[in-house]
């Protein structure tokens, strides 16, 4: 199959599931929409803008180029590996999304970083289009880690691209205002993030931002106990403590937010007042 076809398959499946998600918002959302859908989506699409641009001309190029590079003079430790091709994309996967699961962590604890990536957070409310809202500066400053990440891994262009079209569906179905019936995202919980898992980590409140921070598969929450399940949906107040008034929201306000002096503050460490459960709450 060539480049371009993959290309057309995997334009058609996002776009096909970014209009399920929209249609599913609009039926039976989880969360009770207060603000302009029709603003928040416009500005929330502005700040994506600016990072999708960077993530074209910085972070696929230099992903695919070490990608290519690793493939071809053996580095990583998947080019090492003896297994089929089938195989390594599977380990691909995994290891990138445990990885990136190192990096939402990292994010939210160095100052720096925390800057930019506070950016999505300040959003005060959550849906797909809360997804794509990401600082321009924050796709910048994760190309080194990316690169590093491909480095060690090893995985192939393909591994990468197909991990990347993964993320990308995953990130926009937990961040969606979607409501599952209860029973069907306690089942798909134990293997991918649910709106319901991210909509904890998207509160004001540290203990609960400072947990479910991974992005694809919840096994690497579970493996390293920061899984949060007991806080029922109505009780959660999304956003940034100090920095959800409407001037805060402003298209404006969230671009120079990372050179602002209220950016410098950081979220607290994770509190162990209470241990995560096994059961999703309404």
């Amino acid at each position: 199959m060539s480049n371009l076809s993959r290309n057309v398959i995997r334009a058609a499946l996002i776009a096909g599931w970014v209009a399920g998600l929209l249609c599913w918002e609009y039926k039976r959302s989880l969360r009770r929409v207060v603000d302009s859908k029709l603003k928040r989506d416009a500005r929330n699409l502005a700040v994506a803008g600016l990072a999708a641009a960077a993530i074209q001309l910085f972070e696929v190029p230099v992903a695919v180029a070490v990608a290519t590079r690793a493939q071809q003079q053996g580095y990583g430790l998947l080019q090492i590996t003896p297994a089929p091709e089938w195989g390594r994309t599977v380990a691909a996967i995994l290891l990138l999304d445990y990885t990136l699961y190192v990096w939402h962590r990292l994010i939210h604890r160095i100052p720096l970083l925390w800057r930019f990536h506070q950016v999505h957070h300040v959003d005060r409310e959550m849906d797909a289009s809360t997804a794509l809202r990401f600082h321009v500066g924050e796709i910048i400053l994760s190309v080194a880690f990316r690169a590093a990440q491909v480095w060690v891994i090893g995985p192939t262009p393909t591994a990468y691209a197909v991990w990347q079209t993964f993320l990308f569906l995953c990130i926009l179905f937990h961040h969606a205002n979607i409501r599952l019936p209860l029973t069907w995202e306690r089942r798909i919980a134990r293997i991918l993030v649910t709106p319901r898992l991210h909509g904890i980590h998207h509160s004001i409140i540290p203990e609960e931002v400072n947990s479910n921070w991974s992005s694809g598969l919840t096994v690497w929450d579970w493996l390293h106990g920061t899984l949060r399940t007991s806080v029922a949906q109505d009780s959660i107040v999304i956003g940034v403590a100090g920095l959800r008034s409407d001037r805060d929201q402003k298209l404006s306000n969230a671009l120079l937010l990372p050179f602002r002096a209220a950016a410098s503050v950081t979220p607290a460490a994770p509190s162990n007042s209470r241990e995560p459960v096994s059961a999703l709450e309404s």
